[in-house]
C-alpha cells in the first residue's frame, strides 16, 4: 500500500489535501441528501395537510345533496377521498405520535374544531427520517417552524368529523424525494472539486518549491564551488534558509581555498629542504647509500606534489565547457600509445558533454596509467545512453579482493603494503579520479571481471 504513496513533500502534501476534500465533500453530500429528502417531504406534507382542511371546509359549505358527487370528484388515485357515516378504525400500530399529533393539531387550528371534533389521524414514519437517521430536523427546516415534522411521515391517513355527523376520510402518500443527487448539484461540487483542487495544487506547489530549489543548489554546489548564490525570495522561513545556504556555501569554499593555499605553502617550504637534502645525497660516495636517499627523497617529493595536486583537483577552480568527451579519451590513448604503453579503445560516436576537461582528463588518465600499471593493458570503451555516458577501463590484471574495492578510493590507502613509486606510487591516483568524477554528478565504481582482471567504470550525466 505504501508503495502508491507519493515519496515528494508535494506529493504527500497533496494527497492530504485531496483525500480531506473528498471526505468533506462525500459527508457533506450526504447529509444534504438526507436533509433535502426530510424538507422535500415535510413541504409535501404541509401541502397535503393544508390541502385537507380547504377540501373540508369545501364539503362541509356545500348542500348534503351535493358532497358525494363533490367526494367523488376530488377523489383520485394519489389522493383517496371517501364520505362514510361511521368513523374509520386506523391501524396506528406503525403511527408516529409526534406528526400524528402534530397534523392533529394544525387541521384542528385550520378548521376551528372543538374538543368534542378532534380528527383522527395515523401517519406512517418514514424509513431514516431526519439528517441523520431520525435526529431532529435538518438545517433545511428551520423556519418551518411545527410544520417541519410533517417531513417525518411517508402515509398519512386522516377522518375529520363534519357538522351533520358523518366522517371525510383522506388518505395519501407523499411522493418520492426523487434522487438524491442531481445534475445540477453534481455539476456544481465538481467545479467546486475542481476550484478547491487547482487553488490548494497551487498553494502546496509554492510552498515546497523553495525545497526543491534549495536541493538543486546544494547538488550545484557539489559538483562547481563557483556555483552562483541561492536567491533569497519568497517567505520568511525560505529566505532564512536561503541565507543561512548561502552563508554556508561561502564558508565552504573559503575553507577549501585556505586549505588550498596551505598545502601549496607546505609544499614550497618542504622542497626547498628537499632539494638542499638532494644536492647533499649527491656528494655521497657509497654509491648504494646514494641510490637509496635519493630515492627517498624522490618519494618524498612525489607525495608532496601529489597532495598538492589532489587538494587542487577538489578546490575545482577550472571552468566548465562543452567538450568532446569521446576526442578527449582518444587523445589519452593516443599519448599513452605514442610512448610505447599497451592500450587501445573501441570505436565510439561523438558524445558533447559540459564538464571540466582538465580535471576529467586528469581522472581517466589516472584510471588508464592504473590499468596499465597493474593489469599489463588497458582498454578503453564507452556506452551512450540518453540521460548517461558510461567509461569502462579494463584490464587483465589479478583484480582487487572484494573487500579492498571501495577502500582503494580513499585518498593515501593502497592494497599493497610497500610505498615504493614503482609499484604503487601514494595512493591518490584513484582519489583524485573519483573527485573529479564526483565533481562532475559522476560516479566511480571498480569491479572484478568474470574472466580476470579490473573494470572501473565512470558513469557521467548528460544533463
Amino acid at each position: 500500500m505504501m508503495r502508491y504513496v507519493p515519496k515528494s513533500l508535494f506529493g504527500q502534501t497533496l494527497l492530504v489535501l485531496v483525500t480531506g476534500l473528498a471526505v468533506a465533500l462525500i459527508a457533506g453530500s450526504w447529509i444534504y441528501s438526507l436533509d433535502r429528502g426530510q424538507a422535500i417531504r415535510a413541504a409535501g406534507g404541509f401541502a397535503a395537510a393544508q390541502r385537507i382542511a380547504n377540501l373540508t371546509r369545501l364539503v362541509e359549505e356545500t348542500p348534503a345533496s351535493w358532497r358525494d358527487r363533490i367526494v367523488t370528484g376530488i377523489s383520485d388515485q394519489a389522493f383517496r377521498v371517501t364520505l362514510s357515516s361511521n368513523a374509520p378504525a386506523f391501524d396506528q400500530a406503525e403511527s408516529d405520535p409526534a406528526v400524528t399529533q402534530a397534523i392533529s393539531d394544525f387541521l384542528t387550528e385550520q378548521l376551528s374544531l372543538g374538543s368534542e371534533r378532534r380528527p383522527l389521524v395515523a401517519a406512517t414514519a418514514s424509513v431514516g427520517r431526519g439528517p441523520i437517521m431520525g435526529h431532529g430536523p435538518g438545517p433545511m427546516m428551520h423556519g418551518m417552524g411545527p410544520f417541519g415534522v410533517f417531513g417525518g411521515f411517508r402515509e398519512l391517513q386522516v377522518a375529520l368529523p363534519l357538522a351533520n355527523g358523518q366522517w371525510l376520510t383522506f388518505a395519501t402518500v407523499l411522493p418520492e424525494s426523487g434522487p438524491g443527487f442531481s445534475r445540477q448539484f453534481l455539476v456544481s461540487m465538481g467545479i467546486m472539486a475542481v476550484v478547491v483542487l487547482t487553488a490548494s495544487a497551487w498553494a502546496v506547489r509554492r510552498v515546497t518549491a523553495p525545497l526543491g530549489e534549495l536541493s538543486a543548489a546544494a547538488e550545484r554546489f557539489g559538483r562547481d564551488l563557483d556555483a552562483p548564490p541561492l536567491p533569497e525570495t519568497g517567505t520568511m522561513e525560505t529566505r532564512h534558509a536561503a541565507r543561512a545556504f548561502n552563508v554556508m556555501q561561502v564558508r565552504l569554499r573559503k575553507l577549501i581555498e585556505n586549505r588550498t593555499r596551505l598545502l601549496a605553502a607546505i609544499s614550497h617550504d618542504l622542497r626547498t629542504p628537499l632539494t638542499l637534502l638532494r644536492l647533499r645525497a649527491e656528494n655521497v660516495e657509497d654509491a648504494g647509500e646514494r641510490e637509496r636517499m635519493l630515492s627517498a627523497i624522490a618519494e618524498m617529493d612525489a607525495m608532496v606534489g601529489a597532495a598538492l595536486d589532489f587538494a587542487r583537483d577538489e578546490a575545482q577552480t577550472e571552468r566548465a565547457r562543452a567538450t568532446d568527451v569521446t576526442a578527449l579519451i582518444q587523445s589519452i590513448v593516443d599519448d599513452m600509445d605514442d610512448a610505447g604503453l599497451p592500450v587501445e579503445m573501441e570505436p565510439s560516436e561523438p558524445v558533447v558533454l559540459h564538464c571540466r576537461p582538465l580535471a576529467l582528463k586528469r581522472a581517466l588518465t589516472n584510471l588508464i596509467d592504473n590499468a596499465i600499471k597493474y593489469g599489463k593493458t588497458a582498454r578503453v570503451a564507452t556506452k551512450m545512453t540518453p540521460t548517461s555516458l558510461t567509461i569502462m577501463v579494463d584490464d587483465e590484471g589479478p583484480g582487487i579482493p572484494e573487500i579492498e574495492l571501495t577502500r582503494v578510493l580513499e585518498p593515501f590507502y593502497r592494497v599493497e603494503e610497500s610505498r615504493s613509486r614503482d609499484t604503487g606510487g601514494v595512493g591518490l591516483g584513484l582519489a583524485i579520479a573519483l573527485s573529479a568524477v564526483e565533481a562532475h554528478g559522476g560516479q566511480l565504481t571498480l569491479r572484478n571481471r568474470p574472466g580476470g582482471g579490473l573494470s572501473a567504470v565512470v558513469t557521467l550525466p548528460r544533463t
